[in-house]
């Protein structure tokens, strides 16, 4: 799985960014056949509450998925997409499973 990580308006710090792929690649063992996983950081009107954005956009075969989520801190926002994510892909790997 190939993972980008887009810093909007910040520059993310190597630990951030460890941290992002550390998060990201679970998502890999709910769903093997991801190919890539993006993630999207950016910082909405700077010096108030919950303006860390996360967003988190997975591409499965025939589908892609989508995630978005604010919070005070990005590793906040990153656990709550890939809780969110996990989700999708259960629902996504039933409908296949279904087909």
């Amino acid at each position: 799985m190939e993972i980008k990580i887009q810093a909007v308006r910040f520059d993310a710090t190597e630990k951030l960014q460890a941290f992002v792929e550390k998060k990201v690649e679970k998502l890999s063992k709910s769903f093997e056949d991801i190919k890539t996983a993006e993630v999207t950081l950016k910082v909405v009107k700077p010096a108030t509450a919950m303006n860390k954005e996360t967003a988190l956009q997975v591409s499965v075969p025939g589908s892609q998925l989508f995630v978005e989520k604010t919070c005070d801190t990005f590793e906040e926002g990153i656990d709550q997409c890939v809780d969110a994510m996990k989700v999708q892909l259960t629902k996504y790997k039933e409908k296949m499973r279904n087909k």
